[in-house]
């Protein structure tokens, strides 16, 4: 009777400490930390993976994951600082780096950290211009990154990366920038054209100066055209003529005529209706006096005082203002009538 009774107490025993035991143990995952409670206070010392002991009635253990987390950021629509309206999305990396603090500090770390992100999302849409949304995202992220992460580690946890993950724009806008990008290239392909154009004429400018130096790789240049021509197969042949040879054939010409025109000019009597040549206009002398003239004569007195009244009768008016010469033909004709 001892017996049994004595084997119901060891088994009794043996059954309360099991059930103590597996009370008071519990198994922490790799992933995971251990955070143990007494009596309501948290205790410092963290429970790393494995089979952690706890105090039966008095201890309460909390698991917090440290793996990284990834969380998306809601759509967000805002105003660019360039007045463009626009909605981002983004995406936060996160992990739990003390898991006291992110049991004790914050009531639901994932839903405060939504908060934040999408809070911080709106402003640096506000900061940022539409060109930086799309175009330069990695200082965005960055600074996103910073805003997000400022709250976040007092709550014991470490933000690993943010990125925005899409920009949606209004149809205008797109159409704004298709326009805007074709203007661009059409720009480009206009400074390349000129650009090349600008090289060619270079090149053919080096080229001229060249053959200028030796006429005979103007020549050579000329067949390799022809030859270059033949080869199309063709039925017309365009020969080119340089204007050099053009200006010798124009000089030669003019020097002929000129010629011709020299033998002919006092041979050969000009045809009627022709038109004369019109002869230079010849300055009209300057006579000295008549005085002068007899004063330096090599005649005697006599002579001189003839001449004299020659010329006064010829020339020379009367007092009645008839001239010697009137006077004559008034004289002679009576006695022609006679």
């Amino acid at each position: 009777m001892v017996v049994d009774v004595v084997l119901g107490v060891i088994v009794g025993v043996l059954i309360l400490a099991a059930v103590v035991g597996a009370a008071s143990v519990r198994v922490v995952q790799q992933f995971q930390r251990g955070v143990v409670f007494r009596f309501g206070k948290v205790r410092e010392e963290i429970r790393d993976p494995g089979l952690v002991m706890l105090m039966p009635v008095a201890d309460r253990l909390r698991k917090v994951n440290v793996q990284i987390v990834t969380m998306p950021i809601p759509a967000q629509e805002g105003i660019t600082r360039d007045n463009v309206t626009v909605r981002v999305d983004a995406v936060v990396y996160f992990r739990v780096v003390d898991p006291v603090k992110v049991t004790v500090n914050v009531q639901d770390y994932n839903f405060a950290i939504s908060q934040v992100a999408q809070t911080s999302l709106r402003s640096i849409i506000g900061k940022s211009e539409l060109d930086d949304l799309l175009a330069n995202r990695e200082p965005i992220n960055q600074g996103l990154e910073l805003m997000i992460d400022s709250p976040a580690l007092g709550w014991g946890i470490e933000i690993d990366r943010v990125e925005i993950k899409d920009v949606a724009l209004p149809e205008s806008m797109k159409r704004s920038i298709a326009r805007q990008a074709e203007a661009e290239r059409e720009r480009r392909a206009r400074i390349i054209t000129a650009d090349g154009e600008y090289q060619a004429s270079a090149r053919l400018s080096e080229a001229a100066s060249v053959m200028s130096a030796t006429p005979t790789a103007l020549q050579l240049r000329l067949l390799q055209t022809v030859v270059e021509v033949a080869a199309e197969k063709n039925s017309t042949l365009v020969l080119p003529f340089p204007v050099e040879l053009l200006r010798f054939l124009d000089t030669a010409g003019e020097v002929q005529r000129q010629s011709l025109r020299g033998e002919g000019g006092s041979a050969e009597a000009p045809e009627a209706g022709a038109e004369e040549p019109q002869l230079p206009a010849v300055e009209q002398l300057e006579l000295p006096p008549l005085e002068e003239l007899l004063e330096h004569s090599p005649l005697d007195g006599a002579e001189r005082n003839g001449a004299d009244r020659n010329v006064t009768d010829r020339d020379g008016p009367d007092r009645d203002g008839t001239s010697g010469g009137a006077r004559e033909g008034a004289g002679e004709a009576p006695a022609e009538q006679g």
